[in-house]
């Protein structure tokens, strides 16, 4: 069984049923495919406590707290382009709490905020289309050689080092 896996309630009896009905831990092991150390655990706790519930999980405390969340999120769709770290910085302005950049990206991740590139698409007003639909009508007859002098352009980006110097944005 793998160290990640969790025992249901359903197995966890089942297993303490045969503890108390003698059979030993080793045979167990084998018929369940588990560990040891888990049919040891398990029965020491059901002979403290008399339960086999699990301990609620004792993590690292969270650094914010839920207003702290929230003000953070405010703050990052106030300020899109405000990097990680400028927000770690405010929060810390604001309420004295300071968590990393990590921290502040997993919170406004929790929120459904994303770093993302910003949209540069314009879009369409009803003069652009009714433009574009005239050139297309005008040039919809041209032969291959009228097109061969064409040159369309797609105008991509290219950058020839690593850093892009991109904007980012939270949405």
């Amino acid at each position: 069984m793998s160290n990640h896996q969790r025992l249901d309630d359903g197995m966890r009896w089942r297993i303490v049923e045969r503890l108390d009905a003698g059979q030993s831990q080793v045979q167990i092991c084998r018929e369940f495919n588990l560990t040891p150390s888990v049919v040891c655990n398990l029965w020491k706790q059901f002979q403290d406590t008399g339960s086999i519930e699990r301990k609620p999980g004792q993590s690292r405390p969270r650094d914010t707290m839920a207003i702290e969340d929230r003000y953070l999120s405010i703050i990052a769709r106030h300020n899109r382009v405000d990097t990680a770290s400028q927000l770690s910085r405010d929060l810390y302005a604001a309420t004295g709490t300071r968590v990393s950049r990590v921290s502040v990206s997993k919170r406004l991740h929790e929120t459904g905020l994303f770093a993302r590139r910003p949209a540069a698409c314009v879009p369409l007003t009803s003069m652009n289309r009714r433009v574009c639909l005239a050139w297309c009508r005008e040039h919809r007859d041209w032969s291959m050689d009228q097109w061969a002098t064409v040159l369309f352009t797609d105008e991509s980006r290219c950058s020839l080092n690593t850093d892009s110097r991109r904007t980012f944005i939270w949405r």
